[in-house]
């Protein structure tokens, strides 16, 4: 068995012995989202430093434990804080957890994230349902040699994001007055928000917003053969004014401030999967 296979059944086996339930669903909280965790009930919290193998969050706005627990009656797993690949973990560290969430019996991943908007159509506050990406970060979490127990050497792209769970999560958002657009999620590898340049540079190529972390754990999730859904809350804006400098502190208030419109979103979508 390979370090990877052992480390995966080690993380998964410490998890299963202080909760005996299967999750059928794996939740990733991005930048001032976590607080979808509290709608878990019945939960367990477990500090990754305390799952073997886990890395541990070190970003303001991801408090770093894993929650198990129910929501709206299925069984779910929940990260509260993930890991990015500018903190210095290498991509086979950022997509851990997602391998352990399918060893744990997860079928569908819900993602979350923050994101830079570069659609003149966006708004700060305003939720994206990803129905696309383009991969700019510089390592690919597949490289090396394949696990075939994992996944295929060459995992097909072509729908990377669940196109039935779009259409369900725009049927919910429709149902409850929520404004959601769609569109095309650029990954960089940070830690640096974009320059101007930059930012106009993946607008041209397709990218309707852009962030720092999901398409690793979304290339992970579809190797391992799991259903992907992810949002991203819209939390400034690329093609700005010439003197709009972007914060990490304004990035959280604007995910605070749209976080219950996606915790809903996520919560209905979970009862109907």
């Amino acid at each position: 068995m390979s370090d990877l296979l052992q480390q995966i059944a080690a993380a998964a086996d410490h998890i299963k012995k202080l909760w005996s339930e299967t999750p059928q669903v794996g939740i990733i909280l991005g930048s001032g989202l976590g607080n979808l965790a509290s709608e878990i009930k019945d939960s367990i919290e477990i500090p990754y430093e305390e799952i073997p193998h886990f890395p541990v969050a070190s970003v303001e706005g991801h408090k770093g434990r894993l929650i198990l627990g129910k929501m709206n009656g299925r069984p779910v797993v929940a990260m509260a804080g993930r890991f990015h690949y500018y903190e210095g973990y290498s991509m086979l560290q950022v997509t851990f957890p997602v391998r352990v969430m399918k060893a744990l019996g997860v079928h569908t991943l819900l993602l979350s994230n923050a994101a830079g908007g570069m659609n003149a159509a966006f708004q700060v506050g305003d939720l994206m349902i990803i129905r696309d990406h383009i991969n700019l970060q510089p390592e690919h979490p597949l490289r090396g040699a394949n696990i075939a127990e994992l996944g295929p050497r060459f995992p097909d792209m072509s729908e990377p994001y669940s196109k039935a769970l779009i259409v369900k999560a725009k049927g919910i958002a429709a149902a409850n007055n929520i404004k959601v657009h769609t569109g095309v999620y650029v990954g960089v590898q940070g830690p640096t928000f974009e320059t101007r340049s930059e930012y106009k540079y993946m607008h041209t190529i397709g990218g309707d917003a852009v962030g720092m972390s999901t398409v690793p754990e979304v290339i992970v999730g579809i190797h391992s053969g799991l259903q992907v859904f992810a949002m991203s809350v819209i939390t400034d804006i690329g093609i700005r004014d010439e003197e709009n400098v972007i914060t990490h502190e304004e990035v959280l208030e604007a995910a605070n401030a749209a976080e219950p419109k996606l915790t809903l979103i996520f919560r209905e979508l979970i009862s109907v999967l």
